[in-house]
């Protein structure tokens, strides 16, 4: 029982409980805007984007394609959604940060070891640098 309790109470455990929840919240928020906003403006300029209706009839046996079309149309909205909203913004800021934060080593031309950029003479081979 001990392990057990460690293990709930490692530090990993945790953060994927609380990434689980708050990746439920996103999702709701994602499929309302996709649904409430989205789809009405897209029903706006082209038409009722539903294909629900859509299907193929043969013998006794119903095909409908139309619900596939929605769930496509759907999924590609909040595919695009999560990239221009999430995804793009997050890759720009990790850059900027990333460019930001200056490595503080350099190469040495001979040894090819880390040094400090300040350095005048290598550590390890001790030749001197410019």
């Amino acid at each position: 029982m001990r392990g057990f309790k460690q293990f709930l109470m490692r530090g990993n455990v945790v953060d994927l409980a609380v990434a689980v929840v708050i990746g439920a919240a996103f999702n709701a928020i994602v499929q309302s805007f996709v649904a409430d906003l989205l789809t009405p403006l897209i029903s706006a300029f082209g038409g009722l984007p539903d294909f629900s209706s859509l299907k193929v009839t043969i013998g006794r046996s119903s095909f409908m394609y139309g619900n596939f079309i929605n769930a496509l149309v759907s999924f590609l909205m909040v595919a695009g959604v999560v990239y221009f909203l999430v995804v793009k913004p997050y890759t720009h800021l990790r850059d900027r940060t990333a460019a930001k934060a200056e490595s503080k080593t350099r190469e040495c031309p001979e040894c090819l070891s880390e040094i400090p950029k300040a350095a005048s003479r290598c550590a390890f081979c001790t030749t001197q640098v410019a």
